[in-house]
């Protein structure tokens, strides 16, 4: 993946992760069950953690 591609990739993963987030707070604030958003976000997390790592990898190349 080129830079600009991972650039773009962890700004369509922060741009769900807002989202679930948001959907979080509306379940919570109704007493729903947030497991499963829960889940996602921290596998959202793990996804951004590793678009991170590649981003440095092609910029310590550079």
């Amino acid at each position: 993946m080129t830079k600009e591609e991972l650039e773009y990739k962890m700004n369509e993963v922060k741009a769900d992760y807002i989202r679930i987030q948001g959907d979080v707070e509306k379940l919570e604030s109704v007493g729903r069950n947030t497991e499963i958003q829960q889940r996602n976000l921290e596998e959202l997390e793990q996804e951004l953690s590793r678009l991170h790592k590649q981003l440095a990898a092609i910029d310590q190349d550079s």
